[in-house]
């Protein structure tokens, strides 16, 4: 009988793709959603509701949580600091309870942002002392301490800014990636201007879904060692936000003439007072000890790929 894996925000960017790759390995995945739930195969779950998490556990009797759902958005957990703290920081809480005592094995999803990305400090150990610069890396961290604190099976996995497909599929809203491209759009007929100072190194959902189901079967297999409770994952493409415009405007055959490489802004916080950090590139060693591939695909073939979609 296939074990069963539940999957939190199954309708993001993220966790669609965690969906599949869990799918793909054997197990009975059950996805949780709210706004753009579609039951019953993504189930409506107010996960901030605590009555509703435990009667979920209850029906779905999960071995593996992937909690994906989160505010990833640093401007939005800066104007609203409150609703941040009770989706990032107590929902989890929650969910880590609820997991805890289904005897579950809980992957929780965080970010590079609980790093300061000082200049000269990256890359960092999973080990590193984190020290975040903005309410979305204070959530998340908060979100990391009250996992491991709570579950006795759990393990936290940090990524950076993500990239992928989207729903639908010209929803570029949905990363600070893919957006990117819509800027390509604009500038063609307006001045963009373009940060180029912060570091970003893009990450394919696919491959985090694809590492996030290879940590379940490790961590639920016997283990005759103690294993790592923080695990980090990332590409090695290193970019700013400029530089990943420059690939998209010759992947789409487009000048770059109106898009104006911004390299002060983004040194200072921004205009709601959210900082951004330089560089935040994660250390994957941990992952490579345990024998977990950490290869991502190729940056550029991938959109050149989803571009030849677009243009059937």
């Amino acid at each position: 009988m296939p074990q069963t894996a539940l999957i939190t925000g199954a309708t993001g960017l993220l966790g669609r793709q965690v969906v599949k790759a869990f799918e793909r390995a054997g197990y009975n995945v059950v996805g949780t959603g709210f706004s753009r739930a579609t039951p019953p195969k993504i189930r409506k779950v107010d996960i901030q509701d605590a009555d509703e998490v435990a009667k979920l556990f209850t029906e779905t009797k999960p071995t593996v949580v992937v909690h994906c759902a989160a505010d990833r958005q640093p401007d939005s957990c800066n104007n609203n600091p409150e609703a941040a703290r009770k989706l990032n920081v107590s929902a989890t809480k929650a969910l880590a309870e609820a997991s805890d005592a289904a005897g579950a094995f809980l992957i929780y999803i965080s970010t590079d942002y609980v790093f300061p990305g000082r200049q000269g400090e990256a890359p960092y150990a999973a080990d590193a002392t984190p020290a975040p610069t903005n309410i979305y890396g204070e959530t998340k961290l908060d979100g990391e301490k009250a996992v491991l604190a709570t579950a006795q099976n759990a393990v936290v996995l940090r990524v950076p800014v993500l990239y992928g497909a989207t729903d639908p599929e010209d929803n570029n809203k949905e990363s600070a990636v893919n957006i990117l491209m819509d800027s390509l759009q604009k500038a063609q007929k307006e001045t963009v201007k373009m940060d180029d100072y912060a570091i970003r190194y893009p990450t394919n959902t696919e491959d985090v879904a694809r590492v996030c189901a290879d940590i379940a079967k490790y961590y639920t297999a016997p283990a005759d060692k103690e294993l790592p409770k923080v695990l980090q994952f990332s590409s090695e493409d290193r970019m700013t936000k400029y530089e990943i415009s420059q690939k998209f405007a010759e992947i789409m055959g487009l000048p770059l003439n109106n898009m104006v490489a911004d390299q002060e802004s983004g040194k200072n916080p921004a205009a709601d007072g959210t900082l951004r950090p330089y560089d935040c590139h994660l250390d994957t060693a941990e992952l490579k000890k345990l024998g977990i591939d950490v290869s991502t695909m190729d940056f550029v073939a991938w959109w050149r790929r989803k571009v030849g979609a677009f243009r059937r």
